[in-house]
């Protein structure tokens, strides 16, 4: 017979555990335990993107391909998207604290070692162990929080967290360029051992462990198995896509079976003692709507950052550092709406929040769709501040829902299932998209080509071209006389900026989509019995 599963026991149990007793000293205190694990959180964000501006002088040095150079990216994302919701199940049985200091020593370790690398393949197996010591630490950090967290500031804390994942994701591109460009690209993976250390200094002295009364006392390895084939094959589907063809037999055959995968893992969770991910969980319909309003966040807004990215550098002829100066407005709006967020959906409930930054988000994308080669920095910066407005309360309602609904002793698994969903819908959006992108270039380029009066291309040649247009790069040769470069350029740029417009205007419609679905959110469970308890 069935065992009962651990969110069904709760409900017949305090669900989760009252607000923590008042911290005496440094240890427990819940501010102090928030800007503790923002040291950690903020490493493994900046991570996500600063990376990428190291990419091509990792190339030049270490005379990598560049199947080697989109390894160090993916082995790094898949790793991360795999793991965590296993991680988050680790700390809930584990304790959080313990997983977040390995997961902050393990990942500082990881990056001193990429520094010191001699080989493109060392870079890529520590980027992959990045990634996996990432996923130890991110759901721990969440669970940290909603344990040390009286209900009535949880959503604070959860908007200054919010605040610095969407500061340090923007802000990666400008250290990254400042660090590569005057240092070396090793420095930016060096980086990482002295705020690991600071992280682990402030853990050890600061942060408590937690354990809720029900924490799961075994584990679900054959979930674990399932659930990380399923992950992997959906994400390595979403990156080899473009590359494959949406239609290739390997692109169906990776999502066909991650589905398959998926439904074997779901009927399994229905028959173990301890399930990974309980079932019961997703019966609650504001955590659903949470979880794929997460997804479909991170599918507008990383998916379209990706081709604001090229758009500043590759069209508007900008370095990486000046890209990211650019993009300061986006990340300032996050610095400053995402605590203010979480002062609005404590006084108000998330449904509001959630629905008015969706909406903001929609009207941003196309915005920001309307952009063209010559759209100066004022109308740009108008676009960038409203969609860091938008993001703001989603990136806080959205953890706030996922979390707040979910058992104490199941905050870690919460923690790893909003940022899988993160994860998911980032590639999602990416792919997505970036195949959006793709059809545009392939339909307009040859019609563009010939109406500037160039030279007939092969289709071999029409193929190499369409690839460098994708990302905004004129397919000029090093013969080309400058007048027909100019041509070439004005070309490419024309063409790219279509397919960019048609890609923010898809994701402005999923946006407008994800307004609908926090409509069904409400106040975390632990947080409404909270609401009106003692401050801090």
């Amino acid at each position: 017979m069935t065992s009962q599963t651990t969110v069904e026991k709760a409900s017949r149990e305090p669900h989760g555990s009252v607000d923590p007793a008042p911290a005496k000293g440094l240890r427990g205190h819940p501010w102090l335990t928030l800007f503790s694990v923002a040291i950690g959180v903020m490493m493994v964000a900046l991570d996500g993107t600063i990376v990428a501006i190291a990419n091509p002088a990792i190339q030049q040095d270490l005379k990598a391909s560049l199947a080697d150079v989109q390894w160090i990216t993916n082995g790094y994302m898949l790793a991360l998207a795999v793991s965590l919701i296993t991680a988050g199940k680790l700390g809930d049985r584990f304790g959080h604290r313990q997983t977040f200091l390995i997961g902050v020593v393990g990942f500082a370790a990881a990056s001193g070692a990429i520094g010191l690398s001699d080989s493109v393949a060392l870079v890529i197996v520590f980027r992959v162990l990045q990634g996996l010591f990432g996923a130890l630490l991110m759901p721990a950090a969440l669970g940290l929080l909603r344990a040390t967290f009286p209900a009535e500031k949880l959503n604070m804390a959860i908007g200054i967290w919010g605040m610095v994942i969407g500061a340090s994701t923007a802000g990666g591109p400008i250290l990254g360029g400042v660090l590569v460009e005057h240092v070396n690209w090793q420095s930016v993976f060096f980086i990482n051992v002295p705020v690991g250390v600071i992280a682990l200094v402030l853990g050890l002295v600061i942060l408590r462990d937690h354990r809720a009364e029900n924490a799961p006392r075994s584990f679900d390895i054959g979930g674990i198995v399932l659930l990380s084939q399923a992950m992997f094959c959906l994400i390595w589907a979403l990156i080899k896509g473009s590359e494959w063809g949406w239609g290739d037999y390997r692109t169906i055959g990776f999502l066909g079976g991650a589905l398959v995968l998926f439904v074997v893992f779901a009927l399994s969770q229905k028959n173990v003692r301890e399930p990974l991910i309980p079932l019961a969980m997703f019966r609650s319909v504001p955590l659903s709507a949470g979880t794929v309003l997460m997804v479909l966040m991170a599918f507008a807004f990383m998916g379209g950052l990706f081709f604001v990215t090229f758009y500043l550098q590759n069209v508007h002829g900008l370095s990486p550092v000046d890209s990211g100066l650019h993009l300061l407005p986006l990340t300032g709006m996050m610095i400053v709406a995402s605590p203010l967020a979480g002062a609005m959906i404590t006084k108000f409930g998330p449904r509001v929040p959630l629905v008015g930054g969706m909406v903001c988000t929609a009207v941003a994308m196309f915005g920001m769709s309307q952009l063209e080669i010559g759209t100066g920095t004022l109308t740009m910066s108008i676009w960038f501040g409203l969609l860091g407005l938008g993001l703001a309360p989603v990136m806080v309602g959205a953890t706030e829902v996922i979390v707040g609904n979910a058992p104490m002793e199941l905050s870690g698994v919460a923690g790893g299932l909003q940022q899988a969903a993160m994860q998911v819908g980032g590639s999602l959006g990416t792919a997505v998209l970036g195949a959006v992108m793709a059809s545009q270039v392939d339909s307009k380029l040859e019609g563009n080509w010939k109406d500037a009066q160039l030279p007939p291309l092969s289709p071999e040649q029409l193929d190499q071209a369409s690839s460098a247009v994708e990302v905004g790069i004129p397919p000029v040769g090093g013969d080309v006389p400058p007048e027909i470069a100019q041509k070439i350029a004005g070309v490419a740029h024309d063409t790219f900026v279509s397919g960019m417009s048609t890609a923010f205007m898809v994701a402005g419609i999923v946006a407008a989509g994800a307004a609908v679905v926090a409509t069904l959110t409400k106040r975390g469970e632990n947080a409404a019995a909270g609401a009106g308890a003692g401050h801090i």
